[in-house]
């Protein structure tokens, strides 16, 4: 069998899976669901690598491999899923799909760009500490959750809104050239404590409204709790 069989590559696939199953309740109107599993698949991205760095025996080949098996898993965690979770819950008509292309096109750039860089090493300043370049992709699993917890507060067009400008704000910050050092554990904490309280509240609170449309049969104008 090809690829490179080992533990450092077990959460990213963990993660993968967790975000295909999300895709799945995210067709059947299970927003709340879909968006626990995209925040889950975020904090399983989150600490891959950290795992995979303490394997000191990797070949360059598996080092390599971990990096593309990971770029590829965010396509699908933090690229197309988002996006198709924006789209059933009103992202829709010439601007929110201009909206959510460019979201997917720009992730793709930022993941193969990163790549590229990392490859040389070009992502470490002078004193050895890492950074980005841009906005990282997996922002969106924090961005999320945080403006579908925010629907609770706001009438289903402003909703609608935030999630459009959501796509469009986090796309762009994707290619911008900026630099963002790697936070550390510390951050990480904050984030992790900030993206569970949107969650539970989300969890709590929220009602989201899904829209009918032909050939769908599986959606129709209900209110899920």
């Amino acid at each position: 069998m090809i690829g490179f069989y080992n533990y450092t590559v077990i959460l990213t696939y963990i993660s993968l899976a967790t975000s295909v199953f999300g895709m799945t309740q995210a067709v059947h109107g299970r927003f709340k669901t879909a968006i626990f599993c995209l925040a889950l698949s975020g904090l399983f991205d989150m600490f891959d690598g950290k795992i995979a760095r303490r394997k000191k025996d990797r070949t360059e080949d598996e080092k390599a491999f971990g990096i593309q098996i990971d770029s590829l898993c965010d396509v699908v965690c933090f690229g197309a899923f988002p996006a198709l979770i924006c789209y059933l819950l009103g992202v829709r008509g010439p601007v929110g799909m201009a909206f959510i292309a460019l979201y997917c096109v720009n992730s793709v750039v930022r993941l193969a760009y990163f790549n590229v860089m990392e490859a040389k090493g070009a992502l470490v300043t002078e004193e050895g500490e890492k950074f980005y370049r841009g906005l990282p992709i997996t922002s969106m699993a924090v961005v999320l959750p945080l403006v579908f917890m925010v629907q609770f507060f706001v009438p289903d067009w402003a909703f609608r809104i935030c999630l459009h400008l959501a796509l469009l704000i986090v796309g762009i910050l994707f290619v911008v050239d900026f630099r963002l050092k790697k936070p550390k554990n510390a951050t990480l904490a904050v984030l992790v404590i900030i993206v569970a309280a949107a969650v539970i509240i989300m969890i709590i609170f929220t009602r989201y409204r899904v829209s009918y449309h032909p050939g769908w049969p599986w959606l129709s104008w209900v209110r899920k709790l």
